[in-house]
C-alpha cells in the first residue's frame, strides 16, 4: 500500500526552496474593519510553521 500525501493539509502549508513551512497566522479572518491598512497586511503575511519530522513524514510524505 502506498503511503499518499494529505492534499487538504499540504494546501494550507507553502513549502519554500529552503525546506521551511510557512502557514497563515492564526486567528486572522474577521473584525479586521478598524484595522489600518499597513496592520491588514501585515496579518496576511504567512508565519513559520514547525513541524515534527514524524507528523511531516505522515502529513507530506511526497513533498
Amino acid at each position: 500500500m502506498v503511503i499518499k500525501t494529505n492534499k487538504s493539509y499540504s494546501k494550507r502549508l507553502k513549502i519554500t526552496k529552503s525546506g521551511k513551512l510557512l502557514a497563515r497566522r492564526t486567528g486572522q479572518n474577521h473584525f479586521n474593519t478598524k484595522e489600518r491598512r499597513a496592520a491588514k497586511y501585515a496579518k496576511d503575511r504567512k508565519a513559520e510553521f514547525h513541524m515534527k519530522n514524524k507528523a511531516r513524514s505522515r502529513f507530506l510524505v511526497n513533498l
